[in-house]
Order: C-alpha cells, then sequence, then structure tokens
C-alpha cells in the first residue's frame, strides 16, 4: 500500500519528496513547496516500536489532524498515537490494510490542509 500511498500524494499534490536521513533511507517526508512544513512523514518500523505484540517491521504514515478529532481517530484500527510526533496534533496510521486506501488519502487532505500556509 506504500507505493500506492505514495503515488497518490504526489499525483494529487504539487510537494516536495525527500529523504532525509541517510541512516534511514525508507523514511521519506512530504512537505509543502510554499512553507516547507511537513504535511506527512512515511517510515517502516518495527511492530515494537508501535507497542503492537507482533514481529516485523511495518510501513505507516504520519497525518496532522484536528486535536478534537485525534482521540476518536485512535480508537479506529490502524491509527494509533504519533511515533515520533506530538501526539496532540498527529496520528500514525498503519499502511498494512487495517485502513483503507479510501480513508487514508481524506487523512492526507485534512493534513495537507491543516498544514498549508493560511
Amino acid at each position: 500500500m506504500r507505493d500506492e500511498i505514495e503515488k497518490y500524494i504526489n499525483e494529487r499534490y504539487d510537494i516536495l519528496q525527500e529523504y532525509p536521513w541517510k541512516d534511514c533511507p525508507n523514511y521519506t517526508t512530504f512537505k509543502h513547496k510554499s512553507n516547507k512544513k511537513w504535511f506527512a512523514i512515511i517510515m517502516d518500523v518495527p511492530f515494537e516500536k508501535l507497542k503492537i505484540n507482533k514481529e516485523g517491521i511495518v510501513n505507516i504514515i504520519n497525518l496532522k489532524n484536528f486535536p478534537e478529532m485525534i482521540g476518536s481517530l485512535r480508537k479506529e484500527e490502524g491509527i494509533l498515537p504519533a511515533y515520533h510526533m506530538n501526539k496532540e496534533h498527529w496520528i500514525t496510521v498503519l499502511l498494512d490494510g487495517a485502513v483503507s486506501k479510501e480513508k487514508i488519502c481524506e487523512l492526507i487532505d485534512i493534513s495537507f490542509g491543516l498544514t498549508d500556509k493560511k
């Protein structure tokens, strides 16, 4: 699903996709060209770092959302407290099929809007 999500972002938005960390070559950020703010980051992390009792690595995407929606979103399967981000404003979404592509795209659109120049 990671490839589909990256394709969606790159086709829908005029953005800067970067791979800023040499020691984490699979981590990619998506930024606005106008203000350089991130609206998404895709990473591959061990399940255990997400406090999921499962072996292996999973692709995730971190997205910004409305603080008043974070609590209810985290009750949905595949949506977690943000990994390495402000948990009041960001969520982590598993890219393992637990969340539909349509839902992820909706969340990307919200994140893009919240981080765009006002």
